[in-house]
């Protein structure tokens, strides 16, 4: 038997399926959306994905602290790299890159850190988006 010939009855089968699932199988006492999301998050988690105290900002903010360290540590690697480099003119290119990498890794961490509050900030319950609020 050809494929497409075997997928067009299995796909009926499964949209029927879907279908009957709504007709028939409608429960009063079934729980809500947000019941059922409360009841899936256990005791201990926090409620709140956004805001001052949600996971996404403590995990964005933990992300953010480390590329900034790294990239100061690649500045004192630059550095040091730049001062023992003896004059020899790759030694000193090498380093100076290594500098300049270091610099824009901490521009791009500063513009990370100030986009993603902006979104998160915008994402917490509460907020308005969408307008001048006049």
């Amino acid at each position: 038997m050809n494929a497409a010939k075997m997928i067009t009855p299995v796909a009926l089968a499964v949209i029927l399926v879907f279908i009957a699932s709504f007709f028939f199988a409608h429960d009063s006492s079934a729980l809500s959306l947000i019941e059922g999301v409360n009841a899936a998050r256990g005791s201990s988690q926090p409620a709140d994905l956004f805001g001052s105290n949600g996971i996404f900002t403590k995990v964005t903010n933990i992300l953010l602290f480390v590329v900034g360290a790294l990239s100061v540590v690649m500045l004192i690697i630059g550095g040091l790299r730049y001062v023992i480099s003896g004059g020899n003119s790759t030694a000193v290119t090498a380093a100076k890159n290594t500098i300049l990498y270091a610099i824009v890794g901490l521009v791009v961490a500063f513009l990370a850190f100030a986009a993603i509050n902006f979104v998160i900030s915008s994402l917490a319950p509460g907020s308005v988006s969408g307008g001048t609020n006049i």
